[in-house]
């Protein structure tokens, strides 16, 4: 079943953040929210400027952990993408991968 835990039934998706989003405080911004929020996974900085976040946790705690995202970083966000994480790993919390 792509895209969710089997475990826990819930959906995983992978999420990357372009713009001015490495070295701004993003990645642990983005811990300490998505525990706030109930979300587990990953956020991790890419060779390419990016930041990937994978998030596992019901849809509504993940929305509001991309809401607050959105308004801590609106001037260094520039755009978004989703699409199902595919990695085969379900998560017991979040944390800050390098």
């Amino acid at each position: 079943m792509s895209g969710q835990s089997e475990a826990t039934n819930e959906p995983i998706r992978r999420y990357l953040f372009f713009g001015r989003v490495q070295g701004v405080g993003f990645r642990y911004t983005a811990a300490g929210l998505a525990r706030d929020c109930g979300v587990r996974g990953y956020v991790r900085n890419r060779s390419d400027g990016t930041v990937e976040l994978v998030a596992q946790g019901g849809q509504a705690n993940v929305e509001r952990l991309l809401t607050h995202l959105g308004e801590q970083f609106a001037g260094y966000i520039e755009s978004r993408t989703a699409e199902d994480y595919a990695g085969g790993e379900a998560f017991a919390s979040f944390e800050v991968r390098r």
